[in-house]
């Protein structure tokens, strides 16, 4: 048994319904034998069917008794796991969320995605079928062994050995098909990777002329996917055959036994018709879960790969930081503080990206982030936005001690990658990703601000032409400019950019660069670049290398100093020379 299972909430008032439910059902099953068996048993004494008119009522209302315990068990069950599906999406996107980009780097998108949609959908399966299969299995079988044994303990004898035989089997089965899934899962994980991937890279691949090439890639990835699949399936269906072959078996036995010593006059006709009826009732339960442990084995399999990325017991990790929101509002006289923060990705053996920042940054400074390639830039600005949990560290806000991935901090930030993400919509409905409740005035004239509106005038459509996938392409300072009409239209106070330029040839930067300089007005600006004609735009400057603040200033006393920085500024001009 899963243990994971009592650890959602409503388990165990679910197990508690369920095993009262199977109690009335586990009497019904025995009433409905005993009742069939001597309806059988007065035929044959030569009873006609009118007498019996209420044995046969009280067998059909026992009957439907029966029945409504299973529909309303299976009710229970649905709506249990519909509640704990939902509640554990909920929980997994929060926090894919909270965790940003980190949990793409290490478990890939594609696998993420898998497991939002189809992953959390194989749990509710998983969930609504296996908690009922395993209150029947403790319940029903033990109910009905001690009613046969009351009856004829011969057959109760054999009922009792040939069931821990099935169980030993489910278990060795149980252990095969768990290897099987777990081979088949890390396959899955990489064809659902490897497909995103391959969609994302098909212009790539198609310029290159290299579509064939990785045609056959995808088509021995798929195949091997394909032949782990059959293996578990043909476990599956090895696993069903066995149990069968050894229940049917085990009734053969009883039946037989029953038949000889009813044949010699040591049993009567009765209690050997309710122990045969029983005896199928007596092995339905362990059938039912051997077939049901392969149908949800995916299930299970998802339900710890979310429980992994999101555990239960995790409390929201924005607690504290919510109940300090208003402190936490940024404004002119607001002061941020990081104090010895080091951060660590997890698929980095334990090395620090950053180690022990310590700087401060207060009203509407704007601060430059520079330093050589790797040394941590980005990584600084994930970790201020949300993106990437700290390792160790104090951070406050106003004095008020926080996290970056609270709501409170969130709400104020804008981000402008590199790349920005173009969404399949319109024009417009880009532009007001983050204020999506805009109205067409305020949309046009943060598309204005942005430099965009001559581009909005070539557009047949203007700001309902359809850009993104299958839409009308952009170039990448195109791309750029809907960033920073985002930007210009949330207006938000911390403004985040991480080498929002990199990509961009010199012309198209210097294009953008005034349009940038107005959006820095009034807010915190934290920029990390590589391109050190900015610095003349900041009031101070971070040099940061191998995940530590080397240096820190403003322009003019980082050239006196004659340090790193300079350093930077003259491999710079002779790489221009």
């Amino acid at each position: 048994m899963d243990r994971d299972i009592l650890t959602y909430p409503g388990a165990r008032r679910l197990f508690v319904s369920a095993a009262f439910l199977t109690l009335i059902e586990g009497l019904c099953i025995i009433g409905q034998a005993g009742l069939l068996a001597g309806l059988v048993s007065d035929l044959f004494t030569g009873r006609s069917i009118s007498s019996m008119g209420n044995q046969i009522v009280l067998f059909f209302i026992v009957l439907a008794i029966r029945h409504l315990c299973v529909l309303t068990i299976k009710s229970l069950s649905f709506r249990f796991a519909e509640r704990t599906s939902k509640s554990m999406r909920k929980r997994f996107l929060n926090r894919l969320f909270f965790t940003g980009s980190e949990q793409i780097r290490t478990g890939g998108s594609g696998t993420l995605v898998t497991l939002t949609l189809e992953g959390v959908a194989q749990v509710r399966h998983y969930l609504e079928l296996f908690i009922p299969k395993i209150v029947a299995n403790g319940i029903l079988p033990l109910m009905i062994l001690v009613y046969v044994l009351t009856k004829d303990w011969l057959s109760a004898l054999i009922l009792f050995l040939t069931m821990p035989v099935l169980i030993i089997f489910m278990i060795l089965l149980g252990l095969a098909a768990q290897k099987k899934m777990d081979d088949r899962w890390a396959s899955y994980r990489v064809l659902s990777n490897h497909f995103l991937d391959s969609l994302r890279g098909l212009p790539t691949l198609r310029y290159l002329g290299l579509g064939k090439i990785h045609a056959k890639t995808i088509e021995r990835v798929s195949d091997k996917y394909r032949k782990m699949t059959m293996g578990t399936l043909k476990l599956a269906f090895l696993s069903s055959f066995a149990l069968d072959f050894f229940t049917m078996l085990s009734i053969a036995f009883v039946a037989v036994a029953l038949g000889l010593r009813l044949i010699d006059g040591h049993i009567l006709l009765e209690p050997a018709l309710t122990v045969l009826i029983l005896a199928p009732e007596y092995f339905t339960p362990v059938r039912e879960l051997g077939q049901d442990y392969h149908a949800t084995l995916d299930g299970k399999e998802a339900a710890e790969k979310i429980n992994h990325i999101a555990p239960q017991q995790e409390k929201e990790e924005t607690t504290g930081e919510e109940a300090s929101a208003d402190r936490w509002q940024w404004s002119d006289h607001a002061i941020l503080k990081l104090n010895e923060v080091s951060a660590v990705y997890q698929d980095s053996n334990g090395k620090k990206a950053l180690n022990d920042i310590s700087f401060s940054a207060r009203g509407d400074e704007t601060i430059g982030i520079i330093g050589s390639s790797g040394a941590g830039k980005s990584t600084l600005i994930d970790v201020i936005g949300g993106f990437l949990a700290t390792a160790s560290g104090h951070i406050e806000v106003n004095g008020v001690p926080g996290s970056f991935a609270s709501g409170a901090w969130r709400k104020q930030v804008t981000y402008i990658p590199q790349h920005p993400y173009i969404f399949s919509a319109s024009l417009g409905e880009n532009v007001a990703f983050y204020q999506p409740d805009a109205s067409g005035n305020q949309i046009r004239e943060a598309v204005r601000a942005a430099g965009l509106d001559q581009l909005v005038e070539e557009f047949p459509g203007g700001l309902d032409e359809k850009i993104g996938a299958g839409g009308r392409p952009l170039s990448g300072g195109q791309e750029q400019r809907v960033a920073l009409a985002r930007a210009f239209l949330c207006n938000r106070p911390v403004l985040l950019l991480d080498e929002p330029t990199a990509h961009l040839d010199i012309e198209t930067e210097y294009e953008l660069k005034q349009t940038m300089i107005r959006l820095f007005k009034g807010k915190l600006v934290l920029m990390a670049t590589h391109r050190l004609h900015w610095m003349d735009q900041m009031d101070r400057i971070l040099v940061i290398d191998r995940g530590r603040i080397v240096e820190s200033g403003p322009q003019d006393e980082l050239i006196r100093k004659n340090g790193v920085y300079t350093r930077l500024v003259r491999s710079q001009l002779e790489g221009q020379s």
